[in-house]
C-alpha cells in the first residue's frame, strides 16, 4: 500500500467462485479492502428505475443493473468463502440491503462471518432504492429508512453479548441470546444524499460512496460528512471510502492530496481477462501502477 492512500476493490455482477479467487489475489498483492454489492433478486421492471446515485455522475455500469445477465450472489456466504482464502484484506458488503431481512437473522450470520474472517469483516449497509424488490419480498418500501435504523439498534444490542429484548415499530421480541461475548462488527453506511450522510454520522463507523464519483462531487461529500461529524459531536470522524472512476495513480493522488485517502476501484477494471492467469496478471499490473504492495510479514 502506498504511503499516501489505500486502495480497495468493489465488485458487483460476479461469479461467487471467481470472487474468492479475486479475494485471494488481492490479499496477496496488498489491496486494503474488498467490497461486494448485492441485490436479493431482479424484478422484471428493475431497469425502468434509475439508480439514485447515477444522476450527474460517471456511470460505471453502462447496461442495466439488474438485467437477466447480471450475476447475483449472496454477499455474506460469498464473503465467508473469501475469508477462508485470505489473511489480511478487509472484507465488506458494499452494500447489504439491511431492511430486506430480519435483524436477528442478520446478526447471527454476520457474527459467523466475522468469526471466520478473524475480525476483518465490515458490514456495509444501505436502505435500498428499488421498490419492486421490496414488493417481491413483501416489505413496505416506504418504511425502509425507519426499518434500517431499527435494524441497526437490534444489531448493536445483539452484538453486545448476553440476553436482550426489543420492542419497536417494526420488530418486537422477548429476551433472546445470540452470543455470550461481544462481537465487534464495524458498520459502514452508504448513500450520497444529505440525509444519508447525516445518518452515517449518527449511526455508523464509516461511510462508502454510492455509485462512482467525480472529483468535485467527492470533495463536496467529504465536506458535508465533516460537517455532519461536527454536528453529531463525533470525537472520531467517520472513515470514508470513495469509489473513483478509474484505477489511475494521478487521479488517486489528487484525491489523496485533499484528504480522501481510502479509495476504491471497480473490480472489472482491474480483474479482467478470459482466464484466471490473465485476471491475476491484470490485478498485479494495477497494483504496481497504483503503488499497492503488501505490508507486514
Amino acid at each position: 500500500m502506498t504511503d499516501s492512500f489505500r486502495v480497495g476493490i468493489s465488485a458487483y455482477d460476479v461469479d461467487a467462485a471467481d470472487f474468492t479467487e479475486l479475494a485471494a489475489a488481492a490479499d496477496g498483492l496488498g489491496f486494503d479492502t474488498l467490497w461486494l454489492g448485492e441485490h436479493v433478486l431482479a424484478p422484471e421492471s428493475a431497469n425502468e428505475t434509475a439508480h439514485p446515485a447515477a444522476e450527474g455522475q460517471p456511470r460505471h455500469h453502462t447496461g442495466g443493473l439488474l438485467d437477466p445477465a447480471v450475476r447475483l450472489v449472496d454477499p455474506l456466504t460469498t464473503l465467508a468463502a473469501a475469508a477462508a482464502r485470505t489473511r489480511r484484506i478487509t472484507l465488506a458488503t458494499g452494500v447489504y440491503l439491511l431492511p430486506l431481512r430480519h435483524p436477528l437473522a442478520t446478526a447471527r450470520v454476520v457474527s459467523t462471518v466475522q468469526q471466520l474472517a478473524g475480525g476483518r469483516f465490515h458490514l456495509g449497509i444501505g436502505a435500498g432504492w428499488l421498490e419492486a424488490e421490496f414488493a417481491a419480498l413483501g416489505i413496505d418500501f416506504r418504511t425502509r429508512f425507519s426499518r434500517m435504523e431499527e435494524c441497526v439498534d437490534v444489531l448493536r444490542a445483539a452484538w453486545r453479548g448476553g440476553w436482550f429484548s426489543h420492542s419497536g415499530k417494526h420488530f418486537r421480541f422477548g429476551r433472546v441470546h445470540l452470543s455470550e461475548h461481544p462481537v465487534r462488527v464495524p458498520l459502514v453506511l452508504g448513500g450520497n444524499s444529505g440525509p444519508a450522510l447525516r445518518r452515517a454520522a449518527r449511526l455508523a463507523d464509516g461511510w462508502l460512496s454510492s455509485g462512482t464519483l467525480d472529483y468535485d462531487t467527492a470533495a463536496r461529500l467529504r465536506d458535508q460528512l465533516a460537517a455532519a461529524d461536527a454536528a453529531e459531536g463525533r470525537t472520531t470522524p467517520l472513515r470514508c471510502w470513495f469509489r473513483i472512476e478509474r484505477p489511475d495513480p494521478v487521479l488517486a493522488g489528487r484525491f489523496a492530496a485533499e484528504g480522501m485517502t481510502d479509495l476504491v476501484v471497480w473490480a472489472d477494471q482491474v480483474w479482467k481477462g478470459p482466464g484466471q492467469d490473465d485476471r491475476r496478471n491484470s490485478l498485479a499490473r494495477a497494483a504496481a501502477e497504483l503503488g499497492v504492495a503488501p505490508s507486514g510479514p
